[in-house]
């Protein structure tokens, strides 16, 4: 069971400073972790600004032997019933998991469902499992902004299997891919048309492949696809060479597979080390997390200067008159920019 700190949880949130939340997140307290990741999550400063004091304190005490598994696939596909299935084989094996479930959220409300843990009633209550739903907001990639931190503060806190449940949008699944050791793609059994449905995009990022309710009346039809599958990623390599994308049935509702899958991760991860890869490539997906957060934050600065926005509602109206062609705006835009911060 997670350690609870009891003095941590008598000071009111006003007075918890960064390093008291960081301090009680090494001892397992899962308020605190949740406090942090919803600070980490948070667009308000003062609130970025403590979770980076919190981030800089862990840096320096992580002893990080985690892996991190992004799962993805279409909707309908049974992310959230194999994650628990997968979730409860590696907690009643002792292991520490944390599940960072990513919900869907409007494009006109922005609201989202958040409802992995009544999906994920079993996992939720396991002393060793953590559950944090979040919206994806208007992230691409089917994950959201604050994932990256979100993943450092839960193995920080000694959870050391992290899986990461993805929107399930398509081609944007590279920002999953990029965030994790292990990206295994879901598909439903399926054969033909079917097949051709499946962008080469993210099937070329996929470390594993498994076909998910291959059970009962699909079992014969999971493997005529696993077959297909199999053929359609011969015809390309993985970044590592001596690694072959295996093609696996399971059946997360059935619990079937689940070994396989396991053993497969395993496998890969082992193979990644002995190849140099593991590290090296944790330390580019964080080179590149700092390289797209500041194109992130050069875009809302140059967004938000004045002589920008008022002339951007002047090409707006341009574009509703039909006067300009929005080709020739974004050049003229282009060139505003760089006569703004060119001799900067």
């Amino acid at each position: 069971m997670d350690h609870i700190n009891p003095s941590y949880r008598s000071k009111s949130r006003t007075k918890q400073s960064a390093t008291d939340i960081a301090k009680a997140i090494i001892e397992g307290d899962r308020f605190a972790l949740s406090q942090a990741i919803t600070l980490a999550e948070s667009t308000e400063l003062s609130k970025k600004i403590i979770s980076s004091e919190i981030a800089d304190y862990l840096a320096h005490q992580s002893t990080n032997t985690s892996t991190r598994i992004a799962i993805s696939g279409s909707p309908g596909v049974g992310k959230s019933t194999l994650i628990e299935s997968w979730g409860l084989h590696y907690a009643n094996k002792g292991n520490k998991v944390a599940v960072l479930a990513i919900d869907p959220s409007s494009s006109v409300t922005h609201g989202s469902i958040l409802g992995d843990k009544t999906r994920m009633e079993e996992l939720g209550q396991h002393p060793n499992a953590y559950i944090r739903p979040s919206a994806a907001g208007l992230t691409l990639g089917g994950v959201h902004a604050a994932t990256r931190e979100s993943i450092r503060l839960c193995e920080s806190a000694g959870y050391n299997i992290i899986l990461i449940e993805t929107v399930g949008v398509g081609q944007s699944e590279t920002m999953a891919a990029e965030m994790s050791d292990v990206f295994v793609l879901l598909l439903l059994p399926g054969a033909g048309d079917e097949i051709q449905g499946i962008k080469r995009g993210i099937v070329e990022l996929a470390d594993i492949v498994a076909i998910n309710k291959a059970d009962e009346d699909r079992l014969q039809l999971a493997i005529e696809s696993a077959k297909s599958y199999r053929n359609a990623l011969s015809l390309y390599h993985h970044p590592i060479i001596e690694w072959r994308v295996p093609v696996s049935m399971i059946s997360g509702l059935q619990s079937l597979g689940i070994d396989d899958l396991s053993n497969q991760v395993h496998k890969f991860c082992l193979v990644s080390k002995e190849k140099g890869r593991f590290t090296s490539k944790r330390i580019k997906q964080d080179i590149d997390w700092l390289n797209k957060s500041v194109e992130q934050e050069v875009g809302r600065l140059i967004y938000n200067n004045p002589k920008v926005s008022d002339q951007l509602e002047k090409f707006k109206n341009h574009i509703i008159d039909g006067t300009r062609s929005t080709h020739s705006l974004i050049h003229e835009l282009r060139l505003l920019i760089h006569q703004i911060y060119g001799n900067q």
